[in-house]
């Protein structure tokens, strides 16, 4: 692979103008493509093979043009003190918005009356207002927006309460400038690092160039594959991620081979071959962790799964051939002043190689230190509990909170988690459904049976008493499901919440033993070891529980709630655990192909072991510090969020990196192979001549360009990763 890449690093600075034409191209073309594509809409969410889905599918085929995927809204309207809805001028500006809303929009398919449809509250102090549209929430058009918010205004004037809940409110989620920052923050970083404004700018420039491509061709192909706006702002995140440090790595090897003495397309060449192998393999890990997440067999975790790992793909290309395009039109201003006038100092006493020696000195007392932190840290993870965001996870400040709140407050808690119970029967099943039903204790309400044309299916809500998200409500999903007959299913919000839930940890461990598995055996290919990608294994898993209790100490606990900006506490998102042991896994192995490579190569051309492991730190730490503290630094540029999914992942991302870079790979990592000394190393004959070696180190270009005509005592000598 090496020599391969040995040849296309040169092809590409030899022919640099005509390669990076072909990417502004690819850039024009993707981005014309967006442009020219219908709008985004909020993606579709099922989860197949639940009994949640059955019944909605249910629903679909047995009441046509019920607008079961249109966006629903709840306009809730609370009297003053003293009154009550009933009395004749709240009742008439109830009255008068009902009629606005029908009258508002072509896109409303439905709005109830409550004095007709018995939305008023016992006491009489609150009453709702249900719209339902006849599109999606993405797709309802501003004056539709305008009409329900004029409303709810004009009738607050009259001196109700009004406040509005819903999905039709949904937005586009916004970051704000916390992107932004991360990038500044990343070229500051890489600034410091390099010392050269052309060398910092480059991993910006291409990540950038490489992110544009990935989300506008998601964007172009929004409509076609159902992909939401969050798929393209995850896809987003994680590319912008790996693309600047894929850049970083070559970039930093490309400078290495110049103050080495090498012409610069021979010092782009060599780069690629050496650095760019390893970018190959820790693009790769990455890709699986990500391509993985289909095992859950939920499409839109799908979805975000293989856009995100679109925009890797795109990352690994540009790195191998536009970094080489690039390099060759800064030639030598990628170096520093003092390395271009010759006055580079000796990196062999740098903080990289004086760390390593601490660590070698006191391996145990590190290894503990480490290990006790992480584990300490992960102690809320056994407190995790999951759920999918609604209405009561929203600040509370914003109007679908408080009218979620009205709601609990008129109806009682669970009135905004309802159960719809479908029959597949005749009336007789029905009405026996609709018995077993109100004699539960967990039922606050039970409605008559509601059946479509034919008279083959009805409809039953059954209100809970508890909130939607309590174990109460869950046990009585599944009471339900228990007592009642095969032909009556349970459905709704809450109900596909529970079915969702149990989906994820039913898929928790497959997905683990599959991209846990392919990774080990693409990690003993890269090594020819078998215990250092166990380590490494390991070591992920310690540092994603550790990640996974900070996630839960933060936004369930709300520890420190208020300096992340979150305002509201509650359940982990169900996809969390999963997504964040995908996509932290990918990232972690790129810190430690990039770390330990070094070290298996000096290894292997006879240093001992912990001289290997003064080499590896030697070369490639500072380096991958950097990589780490700019992941970081754009992960977190999401915490800034408004949509809470996003701001959990951007704060569980960069936390995990922390973790993963800074206490596994540079003081557990170095620790355990300390302890381990040659035995590290070790691998079965059997399994060394079965593994096909792909010359990650560059072992066999090394040899292939010493014994070149060309070749000369320099190319003789050790190449470093």
């Amino acid at each position: 692979m090496a020599s391969f890449l040995y040849g296309l690093g040169r092809l590409a600075f030899r022919r640099r103008r005509l390669v990076a034409l072909i990417w502004v191209a690819l850039l024009a073309l993707a981005g014309f493509g967006a442009a020219s594509a219908p709008a985004a809409t909020s993606s579709s969410f099922s989860v197949p093979g639940t009994e949640a889905q059955k019944a909605f599918d249910l629903l679909e085929e047995r009441f046509p043009g019920g607008s079961a995927d249109g966006a629903t809204a709840r306009v809730v309207f609370k009297a003053p003190a003293g009154e009550k809805m009933t009395d004749p001028g709240p009742k008439a500006e109830v009255t008068g918005a009902v009629a606005a809303l029908k009258s508002g929009s072509d896109q409303v398919a439905s709005v109830t009356d409550p004095y007709t449809a018995q939305a008023v509250s016992k006491d009489g102090s609150t009453a709702y207002v249900s719209i339902t549209y006849k599109v999606g929430s993405m797709e309802l058009t501003d004056d539709t927006l305008h009409a329900l918010k004029e409303t709810g205004e004009r009738a607050r004037s009259s001196g109700l309460t009004v406040e509005t809940g819903g999905d039709a409110l949904q937005a586009a989620p916004e970051t704000g400038a916390g992107e932004i920052i991360g990038v500044v923050i990343a070229g500051v970083v890489l600034a410091v690092t390099f010392g050269s404004m052309i060398a910092a700018g480059l991993p910006l420039l291409t990540a950038l160039v490489g992110v544009g491509i990935g989300i506008s061709t998601i964007t172009a192909l929004a409509a076609v594959f159902d992909l939401g706006t969050t798929t393209s702002t995850l896809a987003m995140m994680i590319g912008l991620a790996v693309g600047i440090d894929y850049a970083l790595f070559i970039v930093s090897r490309y400078r290495a081979e110049l103050t080495g003495g090498h012409e610069k397309e021979e010092a782009a060449g060599r780069a690629a071959g050496t650095a760019g192998s390893a970018v190959v393999f820790a693009g790769l890990t990455v890709v699986i962790a990500l391509v993985g997440l289909a095992v859950a067999d939920i499409p839109l975790l799908t979805k975000m799964g293989f856009a995100a790992a679109g925009t890797v793909v795109i990352a690994v290309l540009i790195a191998l051939t536009l970094i080489p395009a690039l390099l060759g039109f800064a030639g030598d201003r990628v170096l520093g002043r003092k390395a271009r006038h010759g006055k580079a100092v000796s990196d062999k006493t740098n903080v990289g190689a004086r760390w390593a020696r601490l660590v070698l000195r006191h391996p145990v007392a590190v290894l503990l230190v480490g290990v006790v932190g992480l584990g300490a840290i992960a102690v809320p993870a056994a407190s995790l509990e999951v759920g999918l965001p609604d209405d009561g996870s929203q600040p509370v400040s914003t109007t679908q909170r408080k009218a979620y709140d009205l709601l609990s407050d008129g109806f009682g808690p669970g009135f905004n988690g309802p159960l719809l119970v479908v029959v597949d029967g005749d009336r007789a099943e029905a009405d026996r459904a609709t018995e077993l039903m109100r004699n539960l204790d967990g039922a606050a309400a039970v409605t008559a049976p509601t059946f479509n044309k034919a008279g083959d299916t009805a409809t039953i809500t059954v209100i809970p008493k508890d909130r939607p998200s309590s174990l109460a409500t869950e046990d009585l999903v599944h009471e339900i499901r228990d007592k009642s007959s095969d032909n009556v299913y349970v459905t709704g919000a809450t109900a596909l919440n529970t079915d969702f839930s149990q989906k994820m940890s039913d898929a928790l461990l497959p997905y683990l033993a599959l991209v846990v598995g392919l990774a080990f055996l693409l990690l003993m290919v890269v090594f020819r070891s078998v215990l250092v990608p166990l380590k490494a294994a390991l070591g992920f898993l310690l540092s994603v529980v550790a990640a996974l209790g900070a996630v839960v100490a933060v936004f369930q606990w709300g520890w420190l709630g208020s300096l992340f900006g979150v305002e509201q506490t509650g359940p982990i998102m169900s996809m969390m655990p999963i997504f964040m042991i995908g996509v932290v896994f990918g990232l972690a192995m790129d810190y430690e192909v990039f770390l330990v490579t070094r070290m298996r190569e000096a290894f292997v051309h006879g240093q001992r072991p912990g001289e290997a492991i003064v080499t590896g730190f030697r070369h490639s730490a500072r380096v991958v510090i950097a990589a780490a503290v700019i992941m970081i630094a754009v992960f977190a540029g999401f915490i800034g969020s408004s949509e809470q999914m996003i701001k959990m992942i951007g704060f569980g991302l960069a936390i995990a990196v922390f973790f993963d870079a800074f206490i596994v790979r540079m003081a557990i990592v170095p620790a355990v192979l300390a302890l381990l000394g040659r035995r590290a190393w070790w691998l079965p004959r059997w399994l060394d001549r079965t593994l096909p070696n792909v010359d990650v180190e560059g072992e066999q270009l090394n040899k292939e360009l010493s014994q070149s005509p060309g070749g000369s005592d320099e190319d003789r000598e050790l190449i470093p990763v």
